[in-house]
């Protein structure tokens, strides 16, 4: 059985108010029952001057207590004469004018004996006194009375003193008085009370439960329905932030995401027309030259045939460079990551290009740290592509006569590779972009010159498999600088 979210947070804050006030009304009412009845033991042992005032004459007339404990009739005939019916037939003090004479009730007329028995009135509280009441020596040792064997750990103890000394303790049994009518007409009341004040605890709790529930399921079942709408391609769907608890934060999150998911659907699609774009363009020469060979128009010879070979390998080039770039958004780009020389990669990159930068006329210039050998975890053909479409980018965008500049230089664990070129330079609101791929600076550095656009993409998805970071900026020659970081292995 499927059961929603808002039923179980609303039915935990219920079961867990129920359970605490279920344990708040069974601890109030054990101390309020423990506390009251010490409470009417105490104040019963206070009336009891008449009492505590005989039994120190008794022990001054008679010299000790050794009369009670060996005669205990004497005990009760004190008992009877200190503690008589009415005057104890309510707590509190004894009012003036009370008349302490006992008074039988009338018998029910038509009840028998039996009958009468049933329905008499529960006995005063001065019955409860005598059972209950124990007297103990100074040293608190049983004299008279009722006595549990457990010493006065079960008392309540009144001292008893004769000439400013303590000669006795007059004690009241625990567990005595706790059936009296009244102590249990308290102990309801209170029970009663405990319960309407849990009832409305529990009322409070479920509204509270209730609005709770609601206001925390509201951002939960607005991200549900913003996934759902991201799940049918909506990117644009955002959550409103209303907090700024976990709840903000995951809607935060959840807005970032979805910022995330439209930027990538916009570079897909623009991807994608930006293929569609560079690959119509070496097919639509090929099908035009082919269609041209078969109409007689153009000859089949080698200068034909070579034109066709030039239009195949850019095509297949792309289709490589393509296939690189997929395989890095898959994070399967082959990176051996043993321990290789970047440097001794560049400088042999250098001697294959150097011929190549001699013909167009473009001076190179080229300064490395003297130190020890620099050593990076890497792979060395991917670097050797890496430093390969830099100086082809070089090739063909500088104009001749040119110049390019390599230099290197570390810093702390980090190796930083600079190349730079004279002009033409790249405007400064196309730098961002020049890594995106299939992206192409207009006019200077275009397709016209035999660039895909993709060359720096790879660079940079190269230097990213290697922990590094590339950037492009404006070189002081008039040109574009490159700078390349790789951290060092350790």
């Amino acid at each position: 059985m499927k059961v929603k979210l808002y039923y179980k947070i609303f039915a935990a804050f219920i079961l867990t108010s129920i359970l605490v006030v279920v344990l708040m009304i069974g601890i109030m009412r054990f101390f309020v029952a423990r506390n009251f009845t010490e409470f009417v033991h105490k104040e019963s042992l206070e009336r009891l001057d008449d009492l505590t005032a005989e039994l120190s004459n008794e022990y001054q007339q008679h010299n000790g207590w050794q009369r009670l404990k060996d005669n205990p009739k004497i005990w009760r005939r004190l008992m009877r004469s200190a503690l008589p019916h009415k005057k104890f037939d309510r707590f509190g003090p004894p009012r003036e004018n009370d008349d302490f004479r006992q008074e039988r009730p009338p018998r029910a007329k038509g009840r028998s004996p039996v009958e009468s028995a049933r329905h008499k009135p529960p006995p005063p509280p001065a019955a409860f006194l005598r059972r209950g009441l124990s007297l103990f020596d100074a040293n608190k040792q049983f004299v008279a009375g009722k006595y549990s064997g457990y010493g006065t750990a079960n008392y309540s103890l009144r001292e008893i003193t004769s000439d400013g000394q303590t000669i006795g303790w007059l004690g009241l049994h625990r567990k005595e008085l706790v059936s009296h009518p009244k102590v249990g007409k308290f102990l309801k009341q209170q029970t009663r009370a405990f319960l309407l004040i849990g009832g409305g605890i529990l009322l409070l709790a479920a509204a509270v439960a209730l609005i709770l529930s609601k206001h925390l399921l509201a951002p939960i079942n607005q991200l549900t329905a913003g996934t759902r709408a991201l799940a049918s391609r909506k990117f644009e769907t955002r959550i409103q932030v209303r907090t700024q608890d976990e709840l903000g934060q995951l809607a935060q999150d959840f807005n970032r995401m979805a910022d995330h998911l439209k930027r990538y659907e916009d570079m897909r699609q623009q991807w994608i027309t930006d293929i569609s774009h560079e690959l119509r363009t070496p097919i639509a020469i090929l099908k035009g030259e082919i269609e041209a060979m078969q109409d007689g128009v153009r000859n089949l010879d080698r200068d034909a045939l070579e034109s066709l070979k030039t239009e195949v390998a850019f095509l297949n080039k792309l289709v490589e460079d393509l296939h690189l770039l997929s395989r890095a958004d898959m994070q399967s780009l082959t990176n051996q990551k043993n321990p290789v020389a970047p440097l001794e990669i560049l400088g042999n990159a250098i001697d294959t290009f150097r011929n190549r930068l001699k013909d167009q006329q473009i001076d190179l210039e080229y300064t490395f740290i003297s130190e020890e050998k620099i050593i990076i975890a890497g792979d060395a053909d991917w670097l050797t592509r890496l430093f390969f479409n830099l100086f082809e980018n070089t090739l063909k965008y500088t104009d001749s006569p040119g110049k390019l500049v390599i230099r290197s230089d570390r810093i702390d664990q980090d190796l930083l590779i600079f190349i730079e070129d004279s002009s033409p330079g790249v405007p400064v609101e196309a730098l961002s972009r020049l890594f995106d791929r299939l992206y192409r600076v207009e006019k200077s550095r275009s397709r016209s010159l035999g660039g895909s656009g993709l060359g720096l993409s790879i660079c940079k998805e190269i230097v990213a498999s290697h922990g590094g970071e590339i950037l492009a900026t404006q070189s002081e020659l008039g040109g574009l600088l490159i700078r390349i970081t790789f951290p060092l292995k350790e």
